[in-house]
Order: C-alpha cells, then structure tokens, then sequence
C-alpha cells in the first residue's frame, strides 16, 4: 500500500475511533436528559401529591403550625423543582452539543472514506491504463516484427 494510501487509512481509523468516542458520549448525554426528566416527573407528581394532602385542604380546620410547616416543606420541594428544571436544561443542553459534534465527526468519517475511495479509483485507473500501455506497445511491437518479418522479441 502506498504511504499516501497507509496515511489515508490511519486517518480513517482515527477518525472512526473519535466517531465512535463520540456515539458512546452522546448516548451518555442523552440518557442523563431522560433520567432527569424522569426524575422532574416524579418531582412534580410527589408535589402534586403533597398539595392534594394539605392539612387545610377540604376545609378541615389545622393547627397552624402544622399549616406552616406543610407550606415551608412545599417551598423547598418548589426549590428542588427549579434546581432540577436547571439540570435537565443543561443537560439537554449538553446532549444537543454531543449530537452536534457527533455529527461533525460522522461527516469527517464520510469525507476520509470517500477521498481514500477516490484515492484506490484514482490509483486502479492508473494501473488499468499503464497495463493498456503495455498491452498496446506489446501489440505494436508483434505487429512491426510480423511487418518487417523478423521473429518476435
């Protein structure tokens, strides 16, 4: 294999291992957006939950402390929320990064491989037409020797 050929080959081979670096990071990302929204989900169901169960719901009467003290819980589980809405929007930030290089490096894969295709078709017509050559000058040299009637060389 020609040293152009070999360096397009090892080029191809980095490439396809940073494509493939980059599939498992993006998986990765991906999976980290959906457990997070996984989780948001079950956030804002257990604070659903939580406020159908207020101690002063269905006008019972409640101490007011405990009123309070289900208000405070409520403010920090709307905390937690928020927090959580922040990691999920970063995270899915980070998955749409992923993709993106993901596909940069897909199309650096797709450009090496069709040069090195371009480079084996490139090199196979050169051969195809230096064998021709040869084929053609054989050829003439038998059609001289048979014109001037000397044996072939």
């Amino acid at each position: 294999m020609p040293h152009t050929q070999q360096s397009l080959q090892t080029l191809l081979e980095r490439a396809e291992a940073e494509r493939d670096a980059a599939q498992t990071r993006a998986a990765r990302a991906a999976e980290l957006a959906q457990q997070l929204a996984r989780q948001g989900g079950q956030l804002i169901a257990y604070r659903d939950d939580y406020r159908r169960r207020a101690p002063a719901a269905g006008a019972k009467a409640a101490h007011i402390e405990l009123v309070r003290s289900h208000r405070d819980f409520m403010q920090r589980v709307d905390q937690a929320l928020d927090q959580q809405r922040g990691q999920l929007e970063a995270a899915e930030r980070d998955a749409a990064a992923e993709r993106e290089a993901l596909l940069a490096l897909e199309l650096r894969v797709a450009s090496v491989r069709k040069l090195l295709e371009r480079r084996q078709a490139h090199q196979r017509q050169h051969a195809t037409r230096t064998e021709q050559r040869r084929s053609d000058e054989a050829a003439q040299r038998s059609a001289w020797a048979r014109r001037d009637g000397s044996p072939h060389r």
